[in-house]
């Protein structure tokens, strides 16, 4: 998000104004627009014709769940038809509308998602990532000096290192780049360099090794004590936070001699409290002893 985007958001909560998730999303994908047709104007300045799309204009296809929408389509044809004319298409990301032309966003990191899901609509040879670092490392180079880049990733590893924590790329890109065999690259804005290549594993990749270490601090740890141990708990606490569009990371279940269970999981500390809201209302549906936030 912008400056000025920030500044509107600080703004109407000092008009004690509660924007639902429909009016944010309006307010949210406006800086990605801005920065889209001022690139492209400084394209032209530079004697390259482009030409500037939101993700409506595209039109990027998404559901309905504002603030965290996912991709169901993408409509390439008028990308096509600039490039085949020699133009830049400059493409908003992190935003697409839904069935009813309601601007939707896709949640942190979703420019990324963009970039991969336009690179797997037209086919890419390669999707190049361009961020504040020149590539993945084997760790975090701010928490350890002595990290190194890395020349060669699998989709595999990557995953896994960031839903354990590393933010060099969006969880969601990596996972639409692997279901759509993209190749990734991990470049840096402001030095030149080879990056990092994210792929499929190739044979020369197969011994066992370490690929890197990555932590998060921003998980929130909920518990719920005491449930009975029967086919299907899980699904019963879990479907109702998979409904609410909450994504879950690590689950525990531990059982206990009294033929009950303690069930503990993650998620992300931005969905906190809307997670511990229906885990209490669970906790009382299920009978549960008691819960831990």
């Amino acid at each position: 998000m912008s400056g000025e985007t920030n500044r509107l958001i600080d703004l109407a909560k000092q008009m004690q104004a509660q924007p639902n998730a429909r009016e944010l999303d309006v307010l949210v994908s406006t800086g990605e627009q801005v920065t889209v047709a001022l690139l492209s104007m400084a394209l032209d300045a530079l004697g390259c014709e482009a030409c500037s799309y939101t993700g409506g204009q595209v039109k990027i296809l998404t559901d309905s769940s504002h603030t965290k929408a996912r991709i169901r389509k993408i409509d390439d044809s008028r990308i096509r038809a600039h490039l085949t004319q020699g133009k830049v298409v400059v493409v908003a990301g992190f935003q697409g509308v839904d069935e009813f032309d309601n601007i939707t966003t896709l949640g942190r990191g979703g420019s990324d998602t963009t970039a991969v899901a336009l690179a797997a609509a037209l086919k890419a040879d390669e999707c190049l990532i361009f961020t504040d670092v020149d590539g993945v490392y084997t760790t975090d180079p701010r928490v350890e000096p002595k990290a190194r880049r890395l020349d060669r990733i699998t989709f595999e590893e990557m995953l896994e290192m960031a839903s354990l924590g590393s933010k060099v790329l969006q969880i969601r890109s990596v996972e639409f780049a692997g279901k759509y065999n993209v190749a990734l690259r991990v470049l840096s804005s402001f030095t030149e360099g080879q990056g990092t290549l994210i792929t499929y594993e190739e044979s020369p990749m197969e011994a066992a090794l370490i690929s890197g270490i990555a932590f998060n601090r921003d998980e929130a740890k909920l518990t719920i004590t005491g449930v009975p141990d029967l086919p299907g708990i899980a699904f019963k606490i879990l479907g109702p936070v998979a409904d609410a569009n909450i994504e879950v990371d690590m689950i525990i279940q531990n059982i206990a001699d009294d033929a009950t269970t303690d069930f503990t999981f993650t998620v992300h500390r931005n969905d906190y409290l809307r997670a511990k809201a229906i885990l209490e209302q669970i906790c009382t549906d299920l009978g549960a002893k008691k819960s831990h936030w």
